[in-house]
């Protein structure tokens, strides 16, 4: 047995209780910080080779583990931008050196320039709606984008898009004269022509009102007479440019925006629907019309549409739901998404590497980051107006500090003990 060995021994010992001591210290350090993951002291023994009646000890060795896949609890708060993460996941953030980053830290609050930044200095990372719908990019960071909710003044957005939905009555009469067909624009338009209309917006958020005229213009039959189909015609014209003074709005002072032809077949089922844009010389504006869900049946006409866009109006709130979608909501009761936050994820999470601000990245034993939405592929959701607690137990902290404070001591009086014999062997020489 060698006495140098046993207090060697006893100082790996007192070491590996200086870094349990640390991560306590962390850990009770960090208890209220927002996101944060525990982590603990692991022991391994060291063993020297001995023989059967020599025996040489060895130390013990530590290895830190970090429980970055255990939740902490969800609290509620008053502010809209806290965020909380409910599942596996975490929000992809950008420091100032433009590294993309992991973090559990929602402590979002809004900077000088709009952006949302933890308490970290870190900032939020989404995908923007500015060129439709996003999609994620599952093995890598691009398109990502700081989140912004700097929005201020009034917005307007013009119409692209509108839809019709309804029923055109089989049962109507056939209009074979196409001079009394709405697309003549005369004043002769026949009683049997339906009539609706729908609101747009123009670039600068005014309103836009478009008449449509709906006038069944044939029927097709086979050999025996039955019918096989039946066509409709629907125009449509800028109420602006409606007669006055009179019982009709025909003649209008222009000529149609679009003149579309619905066709029908035996079953009252929409086959076909040609020229259906709406082409605005006014506004300079094409809006894309969607008619796919009208029929033709034995009932009354109905119809009822929306388009899409917004008149001029101010913001009222941003909010964030818990699939990730930022929207604006406008005064007039409009809203409009602005973002999508993703979440990422690694195969194992706890061997991620820790770095300041209670941010990590992937490395070899962690797995490669996959990115996605929440609530799809296993990712949790996101919880606005609250934050996820630091998953450190106190009680149990302040147990491990006592434990390795007495290991401590016992290791010190090993040690003590093998100066003790030194000093013995020492004076046998004197």
């Amino acid at each position: 047995m060698s006495i140098f060995g046993s207090m060697k021994t006893a100082v790996s010992g007192m070491s590996a209780q200086a870094n349990r001591l640390s991560t306590v210290s962390d850990n009770i350090a960090n208890a209220n910080t927002t996101g944060y993951k525990a982590v603990s002291t692991s022991f391994s023994s060291l063993v020297l080779p001995s023989s059967s009646g020599n025996y040489n000890s060895g130390g013990v060795q530590t290895s830190v583990r970090q429980a970055i896949s255990q939740q902490g609890d969800i609290s509620y708060t008053t502010t809209a931008y806290d965020l909380a993460i409910s599942g596996d996941g975490f929000f992809i953030v950008e420091g100032a050196d433009g590294t993309p980053v992991l973090t559990r830290a929602g402590d979002f609050s809004v900077d000088s320039d709009g952006n949302l930044v933890n308490s970290a200095g870190y900032t939020l990372m989404g995908y923007s709606y500015d060129s439709g719908v996003p999609a994620v990019v599952v093995n890598g960071f691009d398109g990502l984008v700081p989140v912004n909710v700097a929005q201020s003044g009034l917005s307007a957005i013009a119409s692209t898009s509108a839809y019709f939905s309804g029923n055109l009555n089989s049962e109507a009469t056939v209009v074979t004269d196409t001079t009394t067909l709405p697309s003549a624009n005369t004043s002769a338009v026949t009683d049997d022509t339906q009539k609706m209309s729908l609101v747009a917006y123009d670039s600068l958020g005014a309103t836009v009102q478009y008449d449509y005229y709906f006038t069944k213009t044939g029927v097709t039959t086979d050999a025996s007479g039955a019918v096989t189909g039946s066509t409709w015609e629907v125009a449509v014209y800028r109420n602006a440019d409606a007669a006055t003074g009179g019982t009709t709005s025909f003649p209008y002072s222009s000529s149609a925006v679009s003149v579309a032809t619905l066709s029908f077949d035996a079953n009252g089922q929409l086959t076909s629907a040609t020229d259906t844009d709406i082409v605005d010389p006014v506004t300079a504006k094409t809006i894309t019309m969607d008619y796919s869900d009208f029929t033709q049946l034995a009932s009354d006409f109905s119809a009822t549409g929306s388009a899409d866009g917004q008149a001029a109006s101010s913001v009222s709130s941003v909010s964030i739901d818990t699939d990730g979608v930022v929207s604006v909501s406008y005064a007039n009761g409009t809203t409009k998404a602005l973002y999508q936050i993703p979440l990422a994820t690694v195969a194992s999470p706890d061997n991620l590497t820790l770095l300041s601000g209670n941010v990590y990245t992937a490395n070899g034993q962690s797995g490669v980051t996959v990115t996605g939405f929440p609530q799809t592929n296993g990712l949790g959701s996101i919880q606005s107006g609250a934050l996820e607690s630091s998953n450190v137990d106190l009680a149990g902290e302040l147990t491990e500090m006592i434990e390795a404070q007495r290991s401590y001591t016992a290791n010190s009086k090993v040690f003590q003990t093998g100066s003790d014999i030194m000093d013995v062997l020492v004076n046998l020489k004197r």
